[in-house]
């Protein structure tokens, strides 16, 4: 099986164009890469203020950091 469309490696390399697998995807290999970078940053920001909002509500007395440094001293 080949996935550059060479089928013997008898050839002077020069006369050949990329040698690499998936030819001719870089551009939509990089549109894909692009979109899951953005979306993977649109995710975590969504999940981390979901997190910080959350420990913001638990502690809005002030009575869980009260009990976490009363432990130490």
């Amino acid at each position: 099986m080949s996935t550059n469309g060479m089928t013997s490696w008898a050839v002077d390399l020069k006369d050949v164009g990329a040698i690499y697998p998936f030819q001719g995807w870089e551009v939509l290999l990089v549109i894909l890469g692009f979109i899951f970078w953005i979306g993977w940053h649109i995710i975590q920001t969504r999940q981390e203020s979901a997190e910080i909002a959350a420990d913001m509500a638990a502690d809005r007395s002030g009575d869980e950091t009260r009990s976490a440094i009363d432990r130490y001293f």
